[in-house]
């Protein structure tokens, strides 16, 4: 079967990589998902096993994802992976979820990266998941703050020349302020919604900018910014 084209997206288990399995297969694109569950959407999985150390984990992943794509080469690597830890520094738990927050997020767009540099074509995308919160200080949550901003540095240092991806690739960062989840409806359900960024217009985003429609600048952190249900994005 001819696809359309080949992408991994790595969190595609959670809400919003679900989305992204989803679109892009409804597309005709062959799809693997990266996540610690299967995604049954997806056309391959890479399972990651939590425990160990970041190397074990870069080996494992990167051991996996060859055997599921073979000689292919990607035109895309979307991360969405990542979680949410709150806590100042006198937090009892601060240190603890410092570390939760470097293990979802860095490790998981680092490992990204390094597939991408593997297994993208020239001129791929790669997308990877900042915050908008994360463009200054985070006081009441250090430590997710420090794991977003560290990808954006990632963001920008995989943009710049001889960062070791292929040539002409396009790498953003994506920085939402809060994305409209199912979860988050669960747990902030009287919160105003109208500033909440739909899942789909991101995903529309990565379709457009995945087939080299309307990119942005590589190395660009892509804030999205939703007011009374209208959403638009700004380079910071």
């Amino acid at each position: 079967m001819a696809f359309s084209g080949r992408l991994i997206v790595y969190g595609g288990k959670g809400a919003l990589g679900n989305a992204c399995v989803s679109a892009f297969k409804s597309k005709n694109w062959w799809v693997a998902s990266i996540d610690l569950a299967v995604n049954d959407d997806a056309h391959a999985n890479v399972l990651v096993k939590p425990t160990g150390s970041w190397t074990d984990q870069e080996s494992q992943v990167l051991s996996d994802v060859a055997t599921v794509i073979g000689s292919e080469r990607l035109d895309a690597v979307i991360c969405v992976a990542g979680g949410w830890a709150g806590g100042n520094a006198t937090h009892k738990d601060f240190i603890k979820n410092a570390d939760a927050m470097w293990k979802q997020s860095v490790w998981a767009s680092s490992i990204a990266a390094a597939i991408a540099a593997k297994h993208l074509k020239e001129g791929g995308f790669i997308s990877l998941p900042g915050a908008a919160p994360a463009v200054s200080g985070t006081p009441g949550m250090i430590g997710y703050g420090m794991a977003k901003a560290a990808i954006h540095q990632l963001t920008k240092s995989l943009a710049a020349p001889d960062s070791g991806l292929p040539a002409n690739c396009n790498v953003v960062a994506t920085l939402p302020l809060t994305l409209d989840t199912p979860m988050n409806r669960k747990w902030m359900s009287a919160a105003d919604k109208s500033t909440w960024t739909p899942m789909d217009y991101i995903v529309e985003l990565f379709v457009k900018w995945t087939q080299g429609h309307d990119r942005v600048a590589s190395g660009s952190l892509v804030k999205f910014i939703t007011e009374q249900n209208q959403t638009r994005i700004e380079i910071v």
